[in-house]
């Protein structure tokens, strides 16, 4: 339909354009929308998110290679994880998690705790965060395949988890941000095509949205691009305090949705 159509599209900039500054694609804050507003149906929905990442991911790259963001190996770290675990995610969330239910309490414990996280640190004071320290190479590609699993699952990519945790070791958000959405877009392009395969060795609502992935993920390659050449300019802090309430908000919505259905 035409209106999911535009409203695809103006979610997806939205979105984008606040969350890229932070090295997050969006798809964590659009798998709500897609679910509850658009009702697509699960798992079609992880491939449909995957469908925005691939579509929405070159947009801030573009932006951040052009402003020599994307130097350094980190990104190629990252990738090297979550390649690997972003198809068994795939695999987990088509043939052990496919109910909408368990989907609704999975997105709850991923949201919530990272909303309550992303707050805490956004206000801890200068002198109480931690020194940037780089992670080993082990400790990298372990963290990287755990979280490609989970982005597997859950249709992010991996790259909005790994952001998080990267900057807590008090790596710069203008190293972070380029790597976290590197790892994301490529892990996607693995991800979104792991589910292509798969829907075609198992029945039910596998494939994508092509219609509502694509128009989201236009409306992602422009915000992304605005997101990404406005970060210099913008306060750090407002953005993760941002970020934390839409986390937290939308985790506790679901959580909350999740308790209504196990109440008898």
């Amino acid at each position: 339909m035409e209106w999911t159509v535009w409203a695809g599209l103006a979610a997806g900039l939205l979105i984008a354009v606040v969350t890229a500054p932070v090295g997050v694609s969006g798809a964590v804050f659009l798998l709500p929308v897609h679910l509850s507003v658009f009702g697509v149906p699960s798992p079609a929905i992880t491939p449909t998110n995957l469908l925005f990442n691939v579509v929405a991911g070159p947009g801030a790259l573009w932006r951040y290679r052009r402003d020599g963001a994307l130097r350094g190996d980190l990104a190629r770290r990252l990738v090297a994880g979550t390649l690997p675990g972003v198809v068994i995610g795939a695999a987990i969330r088509v043939f052990a998690l496919p109910g909408p239910g368990v989907f609704r309490l999975l997105i709850a414990a991923l949201l919530l705790p990272l909303g309550l996280w992303l707050g805490v640190r956004t206000f801890t004071p200068a002198r109480h965060r931690p020194i940037a320290a780089e992670p080993s190479l082990t400790t990298l590609t372990v963290l990287a395949v755990a979280v490609g699993v989970v982005g597997g699952i859950y249709g992010i990519g991996g790259g909005s988890l790994l952001g998080p945790v990267l900057a807590a070791r008090g790596l710069p958000m203008t190293r972070v941000a380029p790597a976290a959405l590197a790892a994301t877009f490529a892990t996607s392009i693995v991800g979104a095509a792991a589910y292509a395969v798969l829907s075609q060795v198992t029945s039910g609502d596998v494939a994508p949205d092509w219609g509502l992935g694509l128009s989201c993920g236009l409306g992602g390659l422009i915000g992304g691009y605005l997101g990404a050449r406005l970060q210099p300019r913008l306060p750090e802090t407002a953005l993760r305090f941002l970020l934390a309430t839409l986390a937290t908000g939308i985790g506790t919505l679901y959580a909350l949705q999740s308790a209504v259905l196990v109440v008898p």
